[in-house]
């Protein structure tokens, strides 16, 4: 290996934790933004489906307060099959006022977990139906609660798998931006390494030939400073080179 490509080792080296450095602060940026983007994705489309839901229980329970009055259940269960229909919601059901379930969409019968639930809670409660899945359920009470409540239950996998998508087409961007930077950074850094590079062999040049061999090296045309630095080098060699010819050896008077 010749002492030029040895230099040229040494600087690819120098500029090695730059690049190293790079690449953890673009990753750092890419974890961070993911982070966020995951959790304002997700507080978001869970709170905007949690909304949605509430409004289709407070729409039921606005709809269904003379059919309760009439006791017309059959119309009542038509009602509710219909919202059932909306994405994302799985499952109706009405309790009346002494928390009797009065009907209902679960096929083939009402689960155990719901039936020991509170009939008349309004919050949004998450639950876990054996051979269903996970679940959001939201209720709304029926003329303040004095004709019953409204259950909502919303569909978590189906939210969960709508988080993912977007998420995931969030962090495929930010990977593509993550590569793109780190391949500009280092195209980058090699822009510095090239006349580094230059003005090294130069050096090494200068170090082993005669200076008036190297007056027309292409490192000595650039305007910036590795030019400056390897005309001054030059001028150094060249200042250097009267004095060691008129005085060869160091001696002693």
């Amino acid at each position: 290996m010749s002492q030029t490509e040895t230099h040229e080792i040494r600087i690819k080296r120098l500029f090695r934790k730059t690049r190293f450095g790079i690449f953890v602060l673009f990753g750092a940026i890419v974890f961070a933004t993911s982070t966020l983007s995951i959790r304002t994705v997700s507080s978001q489309l869970e709170e905007e489906y949690e909304s949605n839901s509430a409004n289709i229980a407070k729409n039921i329970a606005d709809s269904s307060v003379d059919i309760l009055l009439n006791r017309n259940l059959a119309t009542l269960q038509s009602l509710i099959d219909q919202f059932v229909e909306i994405q994302s919601i799985r499952y109706i059901y009405i309790t009346s006022d002494t928390g009797e379930i009065l009907t209902h969409t679960f096929v083939p019968g009402v689960p155990e977990v719901i039936r020991e639930s509170d009939p008349h809670a309004t919050e949004p409660v998450e639950r876990s139906l054996p051979g269903m899945g996970d679940f959001v359920e939201i209720g709304s009470p029926i003329l303040a609660g004095q004709a019953g409540t409204v259950h909502v239950g919303m569909d978590l996998d189906l939210v969960r798998l709508k988080i993912q998508r977007a998420t995931g087409q969030q962090i495929a961007l930010i990977c593509i931006i993550l590569i793109v930077g780190v391949l500009g950074s280092i195209w980058f850094v090699r822009l510095a390494v090239t006349p580094l590079e230059e003005l090294l062999s130069y050096v090494v040049g200068l170090a082993r030939r005669d200076a008036d061999d190297l007056n027309d090296a292409k490192v000595l045309t650039r305007d910036d400073e590795i030019g400056e630095m390897a005309r001054l080098m030059l001028h150094a060699v060249r200042g250097e080179a009267p004095g060691a010819a008129s005085n060869p050896g160091s001696g002693t008077d």
